[in-house]
């Protein structure tokens, strides 16, 4: 059911599909968001994952006039929603386009409209272009830009473009890179540039430089910001060198940053780019449009930490700026000890790659109750929350728990619907996912 994005407007959602009322007939999207449901109000099935629209938009606001007000552009990555709706209204919100991290991602947003697009990683070798090119022959209007770091993948490009007359032209990235992939030094990337030039036609061009920081990041802060300066620094450095093979007048895109790091990414890499008129900085960010209530809580103190939310020229705190806008809704199943109670909600539903769901708020006959203070999950299983309960807290079997969630990114791939609620917690619209 989490793939119905080609017909998703006339798709009939049912009892089948988290959240949806059992023994209700079954309703298109649009019709979901006109019954008046809440998460709590015991009409919905749980667990369900919803998105706080308000924050949602609030967050879309704040991000676009950082990279505004730096002269630089975004293009969200939508691995995080796989949402082609959300998608667009972020272009529609003034992205320059969309990320995507394979293939099959490029066609979900592709079938859905968008044409410029950044696939930002390597696809594979020789079968993995014949893919991608067999995927792009349905666009000719696309605008699709890839990742390359080695000499054989340029040259599976090139075979797979050389064998089809009927393709768009692609862009590809040189790929510098710390931790994962991409490359090493200069003398590495400029190999790859060599591979490139020689093998452009009218179709196949090279299109500019890639990073990813996020990579680069371990356990030790400090030796973080020295792995992601030095990464930016090469990227910088190497942005002049590809210049003076191209030319002054072929538009190259410099393109990284996450959400995270995305102010060490313009910090590093603004002014080579500002340096050249023919060349655009494009963040990628995309869980930062969603924020949450671990990860990314951590994240945005270490860059308020920094002081690197400048907005306009002023420095602003990220922390209090974003709002986390996913919440996970889960009944009480049992309260066998105290000081314990069973949620149902477990590794089927929610992440915990980056830190276990924190209990938020109690609903009980479709009221608020109360913030959960003190409350903590302590442990997962396939469909059960372990929460560790404040002493003489007055939780019952069927209340309504409030989480907050940690890493939207592998939070949303286990939901085929993710709710949008209102400042009443009104569900007002459903997003279809499409993460295959």
């Amino acid at each position: 059911m989490s793939d119905l994005h080609a017909a998703w407007e006339n798709a009939l959602i049912d009892e089948r599909v988290r959240g949806f009322p059992p023994g209700h007939p079954p309703l298109s999207l649009s019709e979901i968001g006109k019954q008046g449901w809440k998460p709590y109000d015991g009409r919905m099935a749980l667990p369900l994952i919803s998105l706080d629209r308000q924050a949602f938009s609030s967050n879309v606001e704040l991000m676009m006039a950082y990279v505004k007000s730096h002269g630089a552009e975004i293009a969200p990555h939508a691995k995080t929603p796989m949402s082609t709706v959300l998608a667009e209204a972020l272009v529609t919100a003034g992205a320059w386009g969309t990320t995507v991290a394979d293939i099959r991602q490029a066609a979900v947003l592709l079938e859905a409209g968008q044409r410029r697009l950044i696939l930002a990683n390597e696809i594979g070798g020789v079968a993995a272009a014949r893919r991608l090119a067999a995927l792009l022959c349905r666009y000719p209007d696309a605008e699709l830009h890839v990742f390359v770091d080695s000499a054989a993948l340029v040259e599976a490009l090139r075979s797979a473009w050389r064998e089809r007359s009927d393709l768009p032209s692609l862009g590809l990235l040189v790929e510098l890179g710390a931790g994962r992939a991409g490359l090493r030094s200069a003398a590495a990337a400029e190999t790859v540039l060599d591979a490139i030039l020689a093998a452009e036609t009218s179709t196949f061009r090279l299109s500019g430089i890639a990073a990813y920081e996020g990579a680069a990041a371990t356990v030790d802060a400090t030796e973080t910001m020295l792995r992601i300066e030095t990464l930016m620094a090469m990227t910088a450095d190497f942005l002049p060198k590809v210049r003076a093979r191209t030319g002054p007048d072929r538009p190259l895109l410099v393109t990284s940053g996450g959400s995270v790091f995305f102010d060490v990414v313009i910090a590093g890499l603004s002014a080579a780019v500002a340096a050249d008129p023919a060349c655009r900085l494009i963040l990628r960010s995309g869980a930062i449009f969603f924020h949450d209530h671990g990860v990314y809580e951590r994240g945005l103190a270490g860059l308020d930490a920094r002081g690197g939310f400048r907005v306009a020229g002023e420095t602003l705190s990220a922390a209090a700026g974003f709002r986390p806008a996913l919440r996970v809704w889960a009944e009480v199943l049992s309260r066998p000890e105290p000081r314990l109670a069973i949620s149902g909600m477990g590794l089927r539903d929610v992440a915990m790659d980056q830190g276990l769901p924190r209990p938020l708020a109690l609903y009980r006959d479709g009221a608020y109750i109360g913030d959960l203070k003190g409350a903590e999950v302590f442990r997962l299983n396939d469909q059960h929350a372990f929460v560790a309960l404040a002493e003489g807290s007055d939780v019952r079997v069927g209340d309504v728990i409030e989480f907050g969630i940690s890493h939207p990114c592998t939070c949303l791939d286990r939901h085929a619907i993710l709710y949008g609620l209102d400042p009443e917690h009104s569900v007002t619209a459903a997003y279809l996912t499409s993460f295959g």
